[in-house]
């Protein structure tokens, strides 16, 4: 079975790694008439295709960045950031991996029996995040009266951003797409009209703790998906640095490992190679692998200049509260 991890020792660069595996994945898959490979290799293209022609991107950023400006002029006194970044090609694999085992799985246990190939392949046209951007938001301390109301007047301007969010994209060019989540879900802080575009991690996190608002787009001129987060910093640094990366990290571990148990080997060819696949990504050791501009001391200390493991970024803004004495009304 051809797996990534044969293509992360020889010194390629991230580009050419990804031609090689998706062309050798495609033979293998030709040869075996494995049709979820096949998915798996237009999955790659996508990616390859975002690396080589990625023009759309300036357009987009820029219609991006007109948000960026609206901000600064409504909200002076917020200190905020905008990233974006297309998805790193270690984070892509398992997530495509990742989907196969968890839809497998579920079929599995309300059917008790396996999904067919078609039922397996429509399910792996859900990537929609491939590119993303985040704005995160803080109000200094020097804007409060009282830091235990920090958080609170934090998510307020959240909410308020993200009012106006899907209407100012969509006269840009994008267009919103529905989140998917139960009513129940919809929070009250949100307008009537723009909650089921959200899925509101804010007001209902994760078991976690992970705090966030997505929403996903798709650019009508740039013909692509683009997902959008809204966070505080405080919800940002909990998840990137915090106990919600941790966490997250060993609840899949274990998840993943009670998924095998009860799916044992040769039932399932599909989950059998998403979880080899899967396992053999997150039992990576960083340091020893060799792709050009990519260096990692440990899976912690990591410098990722191409993309490989911490995503591309190609939107950074940051703007700071131009006033520093004065107190919010």
């Amino acid at each position: 079975m051809i797996s990534l991890n044969d293509y992360l020792f020889s010194g390629n660069t991230v580009l050419k790694i990804l031609h090689r595996y998706s062309s050798d994945l495609k033979s293998s898959a030709i040869e075996s008439r494995n049709t979820i490979d096949l998915v798996h290799c237009n999955f790659l293209i996508q990616i390859i295709e975002l690396l080589e022609h990625n023009d759309f991107l300036t357009s987009q950023s820029n219609r991006i960045k007109e948000f960026y400006k609206y901000m600064t002029q409504k909200y002076p006194f917020l200190a905020f950031t905008f990233k974006g970044r297309i998805k790193s090609l270690i984070r892509a694999e398992e997530k495509f991996n990742g989907y196969i085992l968890e839809y497998i799985y579920k079929y599995y246990k309300k059917n008790g029996e396996f999904p067919s190939e078609a039922e397996i392949k429509s399910r792996l046209i859900c990537f929609r995040d491939l590119i993303a951007y985040r704005i995160v938001i803080s109000i200094p301390s020097c804007h409060i009266k009282n830091d235990d109301e920090k958080s609170e007047i934090e998510k307020k301007y959240l909410y308020e951003i993200a009012d106006v969010v899907p209407e100012f994209l969509e006269e840009r060019g994008f267009t919103a797409e529905l989140s998917g989540f139960s009513e129940e879900k919809y929070s009250d802080k949100l307008k009537e009209n723009v909650r089921p575009y959200y899925r509101d991690y804010v007001t209902f996190p994760r078991s976690t703790g992970y705090q966030s608002m997505h929403i996903t787009f798709y650019d009508n001129l740039a013909r692509c998906f683009t997902e959008l987060q809204l966070r505080t910093k405080d919800m940002d640094d909990f998840a990137e640095i915090g106990e919600a990366n941790h966490f997250g990290y060993e609840k899949l571990q274990e998840a993943r490992r009670t998924k095998r148990d009860e799916i044992p080997v040769g039932e399932c060819i599909y989950f059998d190679e998403a979880y080899e696949r899967l396992t053999k990504l997150q039992e990576l050791e960083l340091a020893k692998i060799d792709v050009n501009m990519f260096k990692a001391i440990n899976n912690q200390l990591i410098n990722d200049g191409c993309g490989l493991f911490r995503g591309r970024q190609i939107l950074p803004f940051e703007h700071l509260s131009r006033f520093q004495n004065d107190l919010i009304d």
